[in-house]
């Protein structure tokens, strides 16, 4: 029982440090004038493998770094608690929704319950990053003019928010299910 403990509390710190690595190197990572984001991919599957508090853990520690972040300074400009609430309930959220649905439909239906904890993580983040900009943003955002305004909506919540559900649901239904075969493998 404490060796399952340890493996766990071991495996959430190893995909924190994927989460931290993944977010100060994505803007490295372009299609075009889109940033690729990877950062969800070891939310979801860390959701999907130790549950949803651990996606909340690694939602809140992807919230964390992108506070912490020089581009984030646009959005503190405008309210600091307005960015922090934002940025922190749509990482753990995201990562907790995510989890829960795994754990909802993973015996079941296991591979449905990857796809849809791959689909819940970017939908739940980018509409939680949306509620915050209408919320918190969008007065300073309609002063500084449509087009920025309309910027911040399609460049971040749309190309983006293509961007990272593709990624997500091509990339962790295979990953997932590989560390299943290997933690069956080892049992």
């Amino acid at each position: 029982m404490r060796n399952q403990k340890i493996k766990r509390m071991v495996g959430i710190a190893l995909l924190m440090a994927v989460v931290v690595v993944l977010q100060l190197l994505g803007s490295f990572i372009k299609l075009g004038p889109v940033e690729i984001s990877l950062v969800l991919l070891p939310i979801v599957i860390g959701a999907a493998v130790y549950g949803p508090t651990a996606g909340a853990i690694l939602g809140a520690t992807f919230g964390a770094v992108v506070l912490a972040q020089p581009g984030t300074v646009f959005f503190y400009e405008m309210s600091v608690l307005g960015t922090v609430i934002t940025v922190m309930v749509k990482g753990a959220l995201s990562g907790f929704l995510a989890g829960l649905t795994y754990k909802t439909l993973a015996k079941k239906a296991p591979v449905l319950a990857v796809i849809l904890c791959a689909v819940v993580c970017p939908v739940v983040n980018t509409g939680i990053f949306f509620l915050g900009c209408v919320t918190f943003f969008y007065n300073d955002l309609a002063l500084m003019g449509e087009n920025v305004a309309l910027l911040v909506i399609t460049s971040f919540i749309g190309f983006n928010f293509v961007a990272e559900f593709l990624v997500n649901v091509l990339c962790c239904p295979v990953i997932v299910r590989l560390l299943h075969i290997l933690k069956i493998s080892k049992n």
